[in-house]
């Protein structure tokens, strides 16, 4: 395969912008380490694919396709984390994002406390993900098990937390629950609004 097929996105900001609520350090980390070993896994894993199918070796062919879902669920959960992060977060969701987590969970702290709890309560490392759910028309919130785990199929992802420890250990140590709070006061909102509205019209 001469070309990649994934690559690793630049952040938008400063590692530093989001402090004091995630620390620079973290998130150089978390994007130039970890997102990073998810990207060359992905393109590894289609290496692979490729080149068993040419050989016509598929002995490992389910321990690859895992692979690749790993990998390439957690390029595109990590790629929308860092666009879901702003420097100009903190306020709560307006317009049509407000009205539609209104009517679908009551309001915006009923789905703030739904979105934390999903978090904290992963068993091992996952998410929390706010998904649009087409068939119902409502956003609904999923706990991913790893990267890939537990999501329904067809939903579009619109925002996520990420309750994997490489994600806060370095700030927060053991202590998770303190990073799960801190987190919104750096979502941004127009990011998730437009994410909406995309998938909405889709």
């Amino acid at each position: 395969m001469a070309d990649k097929v994934y690559t690793l996105p630049d952040l938008t900001y400063d590692y530093a912008a989001l402090e004091p609520h995630i620390s620079g350090a973290i998130m150089e980390l978390h994007h130039d380490k970890h997102h990073a070993a998810y990207v060359a896994g992905a393109n590894t894993a289609l290496e692979q694919l490729a080149d068993a199918r040419d050989k016509e070796a598929y002995g490992t062919i389910s321990k690859l396709e895992k692979d690749l879902a790993f990998h390439v669920s957690g390029h595109v959960l990590h790629s929308l984390f860092w666009t879901n992060l702003g420097p100009t977060g903190n306020g709560e969701p307006t317009g049509d994002l407000a009205e539609q987590i209104g009517v679908d969970f009551g309001g915006f702290e009923q789905f703030r406390a739904h979105m934390t709890q999903t978090a904290m309560t992963v068993q091992g490392s996952g998410w929390s993900v706010a998904a649009w759910e087409p068939l119902s028309q409502r956003i609904v919130v999923t706990q991913v098990y790893d990267h890939q785990g537990n999501i329904p199929q067809g939903t579009v992802p619109l925002l996520a937390i990420d309750a994997w420890e490489h994600a806060f250990y370095l700030q927060y140590k053991n202590v998770k629950a303190d990073f799960f709070k801190a987190v919104w006061n750096v979502f941004n909102w127009d990011d998730v609004a437009a994410r909406l509205s995309a998938a909405k019209g889709a």
